[in-house]
Order: C-alpha cells, then structure tokens, then sequence
C-alpha cells in the first residue's frame, strides 16, 4: 500500500510511469528521465518562491513593528517588477490559473510597501501610494496593448537586479539589515538559482547572465544577513 502511494505521487507530480519503472523498478539511471525529473522539481521550486518569498518579510515587519533598514525604492522596484508578469498575462489573456501565484506576490509586496511608509509615519501617503497603484494596474490591465505588456515583461528582471542592488547598498550603509527577513532572502536566493537553471534550457545567453546576476545579488544579500546575524551573536556573547 505505502509502495503504490509513493508510485502515485511520484507518477503524479514528478515523472511519467516510464520513468518510474526505469528507476525504481529495472534500476536503470536514466539521464533524460533524471533531467525530466529535475526540471519538475526546480519548477516547485520556483512555485514556492514565487508563493512565499515575501510572507516572512510581510509577518516580520507585522511582528516587530518595524521596517527599519528597508529600502522603500527597492521595495518599490519589486513591486513593479512583480506587476510585469500580471500585466502581460491579462494583456494576452492567460488564463488565471496560470498566473494566480504571482498575483498572490503582487498582493504581499503592496503592502509591504505600505507598511514601510506607515512604520515611517506616513501612513497617509502609504494609503495614496496603494490606491494610486491599484488605479494604474487597473488601467493597464484593461487597456494597456500588447507591445506595452511586453516591453514590462522585459524590463522586468531589470527592476529586480536593481532592486537589489539597491537593497545591498541599504544594508552596507546603515551597516545592518535592519528588519531584511533571512527566510525571505533564502527563498528568493532558492528561487533565483532555479531560473537560472530554467534558463539554460530554455532561454537566451542574455538571459541566463541576468539571471545568474539576480541570484549572485540574492547571494549577496544572505550574505550580509547572516554575517550580521553573526556579528551580533558575537558582541552579545562578549558582553555576557
């Protein structure tokens, strides 16, 4: 019985039954079926990125009160940058299964962005910012053409390396992270090192440079949490 659930799910979500009997039953180390099986699970991968990135930094910030150290530009760079894919997929009439994750992204980084400006005291602009953004997406996804979706499509990764980059100028400057989730940067870092292995099969050179760019940034950015993280063990250790 725990044999044919396991055959269910394998089959089910991660590989055809052929290749179920390749490998689990004639023990034969199949590579097109290893490649298949790879590119299924770095897709889930890139699914749980896609959904849950930006929750550990919306629960912290919510938690702690706080959104201290964020960069409210890099916030807003993601937030058009999350946008993009919306916008072309109701451009070219996607069907919303297809997109419904990023939507869920799109709604997490919003207010984010909001909280950013009410922990800073400008919860009234915060409130403009939403409903000004809201009223331009809405515009866009009604009218905009499809030569317009595309061009956000494309620059699109632009304003996530951006983002980043100025993310991890933040983190140099005040010389801590501030409230910069660790389960969040890990996520995306996760999240990134599977495009860019999406990318090598399926897109361009440019491409895959631009993404291995955003997962280095990403990189960049663990970094710079988990040595702060240790440097504060640290001094809290000698001062006991």
């Amino acid at each position: 019985m725990a044999t044919s659930t396991v055959k269910d799910f394998l089959v089910t979500y991660l590989m055809p039954e052929i290749c179920y009997e390749r490998i689990f039953v004639n023990l034969n180390v199949h590579g097109p079926c290893l490649k298949l099986i790879t590119t299924r699970i770095v897709g889930f991968w890139i699914l749980l990125d896609a959904l849950l990135a930006q929750l550990p930094q919306l629960l912290k910030i919510l938690w702690r009160r706080s959104a201290e150290g964020l960069s409210l530009t890099s916030m807003l760079l993601q937030l058009y940058a999350f946008s993009c894919p919306v916008v072309y997929a109701v451009a070219n009439n996607y069907p919303l299964f297809a997109w419904t994750e990023r939507l869920f992204t799109l709604a997490q980084t919003a207010v984010i962005v909001f909280l950013i400006l009410h922990y800073r005291g400008d919860t009234l602009t915060g409130m403009l910012v939403l409903l000004t953004y809201g009223s331009v997406m809405l515009l866009l996804g009604s009218y905009a053409a499809a030569v317009v979706a595309s061009l956000m499509q494309a620059s699109s990764l632009a304003a996530l390396i951006a983002s980043k980059v100025l993310q991890a100028r933040a983190n140099h400057c005040n010389g801590h992270p501030g409230q910069l989730s660790t389960l969040s940067v890990l996520l995306s870092w996760a999240g990134s090192l599977g495009v860019v292995f999406v990318s090598q099969e399926i897109g361009s050179l440019f491409t895959t440079l631009s993404q291995t760019l955003s997962s280095g940034l990403s990189c960049v950015l663990l970094a710079q949490v988990l040595c702060s993280k240790s440097s504060t063990a640290t001094t809290k250790a000698k001062s006991e």
